[in-house]
């Protein structure tokens, strides 16, 4: 066989071993790369059975105190409601009546002055002021008023109805003789929370109560707004 044919042969032959030795190389690496692999995997998941039931018992702790916030949350949000359902009934709950008591004759001055009717007959709410004569709406709402004033007719009687100041209704006697004679008049009206209602006995006139309470002053909350 001449050197020709030869050489390449050998070449072939060299290139075939070469390259077996080369893949065996590979498979024994990539054996030895699963199988770390393998073991790096079987360390996780024994390390996480190992820390598995310490997570559980944490777990089960944070959703115990969850779940004991969320129940003192809703013990106080039902308080909190009981509570304003009862603030807002209370303040639904107004209305008052009172008269001048056992005056006498009450005038003439030579200025007008703010009626205070002392004898209290009702003041739920307390929104009256036995002190000062002075009705003060302590919610929004639709309240009606009324009064009655009573004179002896020698001297005209005057009285009106304010609220802020503002004249919302009047009654008035002339002088007729020596008579008694009673007025009244009523009105509702719709007032802001703060707004204060009274009565007001005008200068030169005058009015008149006894122990049968003729002169009067009430008022009570039709409905909030």
């Amino acid at each position: 066989m001449s050197c020709t044919i030869l050489y390449p042969l050998l070449l072939l032959l060299f290139s075939c071993a070469t390259l077996s030795e080369v893949q065996q190389k590979e498979k024994e690496e990539q054996a030895e790369g699963t199988e770390r692999l393998n073991v790096e995997e079987s360390s996780v998941l024994l390390a996480f059975g190992e820390f598995q039931p310490h997570i559980f018992t944490w777990i089960q702790s944070e959703l115990a105190e969850l779940k004991s916030t969320v129940s003192c949350l809703k013990n106080t949000l039902q308080v909190t409601e009981e509570q304003l359902e009862q603030l807002k009934r209370k303040e639904d709950k107004v209305a008052f009546a009172a008269t001048l008591g056992n005056t006498g004759s009450l005038g003439p001055f030579n200025t007008e002055i703010t009626l205070v009717y002392k004898d209290v007959f009702v003041n739920e709410g307390h929104a009256y002021n036995p002190t000062t004569g002075i009705f003060t709406a302590f919610v929004k709402g639709v309240y009606f008023f009324t009064f009655s004033g009573h004179n002896h007719s020698s001297k005209p009687m005057s009285l009106r109805l304010l609220k802020n100041e503002q004249q919302m209704i009047t009654v008035y006697n002339h002088p007729q003789g020596g008579r008694y004679e009673t007025a009244s008049n009523s009105i509702s009206l719709t007032l802001e929370k703060g707004d204060q209602v009274y009565m007001r006995l005008r200068e030169n006139t005058w009015v008149f109560d006894n122990e049968n309470d003729h002169t009067s002053f009430s008022g009570h909350l039709l409905f909030s707004l």
